[in-house]
């Protein structure tokens, strides 16, 4: 597999992350989830008490804060000027304030740069996986293999709220609408799936099927 590129699209809670960690470690490769890059860079801003209703100054400070991914599927991370904050980005004042972070053009160029520069240094090592928005679109356009996958809206509700804390179905149903409709409506990089991406309905699945569907569709493309 020397040389390859995955690229996984898809909303919150489709199943993507655990599906792509799964498939690297499957093939011996790098894992890269790019949405918690968008996540530090929030968590920074959030820290720094950057008002995160003017993208004029979310542009004006997105490079900054210093970021280091940590590309293995058994312990990704991310830390920010050396801090980690693989717990804190995953809070819900980071999930409420991503999608206004990362629809900021400036954030946008600057992190694909990153995540371009991250996959390349993977291929010598055989590869990566990559899993976000706008990788198969953007990211990662000439990448072999690209899967969008979706779910229902109840399906990707219940895994979400069984992964969080103090939350309900309904309120993470109502949260994914209003993160999916900011997400795709964005006038840089929305999410979509690419043209040349095989979709993918993870609603009847189990993690296991869905990594042996994306294996298969790697053995088919790559």
């Amino acid at each position: 597999m020397s040389g390859l590129v995955v690229a996984m699209d898809g909303p919150s809670g489709s199943g993507k992350s655990s599906a792509s960690r799964g498939v690297a470690r499957a093939l011996g490769l790098r894992y890269l989830d790019t949405g918690a890059m968008y996540r530090a860079v929030t968590w920074w801003m959030l820290q720094q008490k950057v008002d995160l209703a003017d993208p004029q100054e979310i542009a004006a400070r997105s490079g900054e804060p210093s970021l280091i991914m940590s590309t293995d599927p058994d312990a990704p991370g991310v830390s920010v000027d050396g801090v980690d904050v693989n717990g804190p980005i995953r809070g819900p004042e980071v999930t409420g304030a991503v999608s206004a972070v990362s629809a900021v053009p400036e954030v946008r160029r600057r992190l694909v740069t990153l995540q371009q520069e991250i996959i390349a240094e993977s291929l010598p090592a055989g590869g990566i996986v990559v899993e976000g928005r706008d990788i198969g679109t953007v990211v990662a356009p000439d990448a072999p293999v690209k899967v969008y996958l979706t779910a229902s809206a109840d399906a990707r509700a219940q895994r979400r709220t069984a992964e969080l804390t103090g939350t309900t179905v309904e309120t993470q149903k109502a949260e994914m609408a209003r993160r999916d409709t900011l997400d795709s409506t964005r006038k840089a990089d929305p999410l979509a799936a690419a043209a040349d991406a095989i979709e993918l309905d993870t609603t009847p699945l189990t993690l296991d099927d869905v990594i042996a569907e994306v294996l298969r569709f790697v053995k088919e493309r790559a």
